[in-house]
């Protein structure tokens, strides 16, 4: 056997499930067709950001990651929620969910995703057991009882006991396996970028919602000297590429707008980038010798930092899978597990946050009082408020 386990994909999810799986003691092959980039300036950096949630943050300091994050990482104390629905775009309810409220660490802690992408790199090139190629795809998937042959894109063929797909919302070995998907779009794109502003952040991650969907500000260590803050910002499909399409000087005043000016005039502090919004979930989560993890197996809109955080439960239930019994590594029983562990969690969470997109989305009058008058009466219930909280951090999953 060339390896115990081939993992397709080597964007965050399959780098951190390498590091895992090798820190674990699993002999790792990671292939994708794109070396990563890992300068913020750079062609192609992706100047998106992933907030880890507390549990995430644990399974990153087992990995051995978390030592190499720790100093870039912008801890999240508080989440804000703004409604703005009326008729111009200020404040009407605004709630602050304390972390302080469920423990003394924060909610979470935020990274760029350029970032996350140099150091995890780094982790895997000081792991003896592990072999990245950046730059090779995976090409084929042939599966037998007793092992898996995966065919490269160097025209080679490696042979393993589990094939792991961490190879996105379009996975060339999702396909392979014949694993068909259920698909719900929206109509919307993400603008994604970095901002500065004259109004310091103060470890809180602000949420403002309107029409079109929630325009988000995360916190991001000072840049040249000033507070910044990653935007994801939510719209229909051809307001947001007029947006895309508008001059700087346009588009920031467009976004100071939008931000209801909470955080002072936005400076633009990185190039734009785009994206259409989709939510997405895999009918079945294993194959023969296969796994599917995060974008492989489910795609949800960026509303309350659960992609990545659920990609990660993903490789936790696999690892620990695994861990318990590493001689019947990938076989039916130990997929059948996984699949089972998982499925019920991801649909409900799918279908959650599907549901608060659509909200998010709201244009008419009437329905914005609902959506305001919703999130006034979720957060004065104490027990409710901390609830959600537990469960946007993956209590009970």
């Amino acid at each position: 056997m060339d390896h115990d386990i081939v993992i397709s994909g080597g964007g965050i999810a399959g780098l951190t499930a390498t590091a895992a799986f090798a820190s674990a003691g699993f002999r790792v092959l990671c292939v994708d067709p794109s070396p990563p980039v890992t300068d913020r300036e750079a062609e192609g950096a992706d100047l998106r950001t992933t907030a880890f949630l507390q549990p995430a943050q644990a399974f990153l300091e087992e990995t051995g990651l978390w030592a190499r994050l720790a100093d870039h990482a912008m801890p999240l104390d508080v989440m804000r929620i703004v409604d703005a629905g009326g008729e111009v775009p200020e404040p009407r309810v605004i709630k602050d969910f304390q972390s302080s409220d469920l423990s003394d660490k924060p909610f979470g802690w935020n990274l760029p995703n350029w970032l996350l992408r140099r150091e995890m790199t780094a982790r895997l090139g000081e792991l003896a057991n592990v072999d990245f190629r950046p730059g090779t795809a995976t090409t084929s998937l042939f599966t037998r009882q007793a092992e898996a042959r995966v065919g490269l894109s160097d025209g080679t063929r490696v042979r393993c006991k589990l094939v792991i797909a961490a190879d996105g919302r379009a996975s060339p070995m999702r396909q392979a396996a014949g694993i068909g998907v259920k698909t719900t779009r929206f109509g919307q794109k993400a603008l994604a970028f970095a901002v500065t502003h004259p109004i310091p952040h103060g470890n809180v991650s602000t949420e403002i919602h309107r029409t079109g969907g929630p325009f988000t500000l995360v916190p991001l260590p000072d840049f040249n000297g000033r507070p910044s803050s990653a935007i994801v910002w939510m719209e229909e499909g051809p307001k947001a590429e007029a947006l895309f399409a508008l001059p700087d000087d346009a588009f920031q005043d467009a976004m100071s707008e939008r931000s209801c000016h909470l955080f002072g005039p936005l400076t633009l502090a990185s190039r734009r980038t785009i994206w259409p919004i989709i939510a997405q979930e895999a009918e079945h989560l294993t194959a023969q010798r296969l796994a599917l993890v995060a974008e492989a197996a489910h795609v949800v809109p960026p509303i309350g930092a659960q992609g990545l955080n659920m990609s990660l439960r993903d490789i936790t239930t696999l690892l620990d899978l695994a861990k318990a019994s590493p001689d019947t590594l990938g076989d039916q029983a130990m997929l059948d597990a996984y699949h089972r562990r998982r499925i019920t969690d991801i649909r409900a969470r799918v279908a959650g946050i599907t549901t608060l997109n659509k909200i998010s989305m709201m244009s008419a009058p009437t329905l914005r009082d609902l959506r305001a008058k919703g999130l006034d009466a979720l957060y004065s219930l104490k027990p409710v408020r901390t609830n959600l909280m537990r469960l946007g951090l993956g209590a009970g999953s």
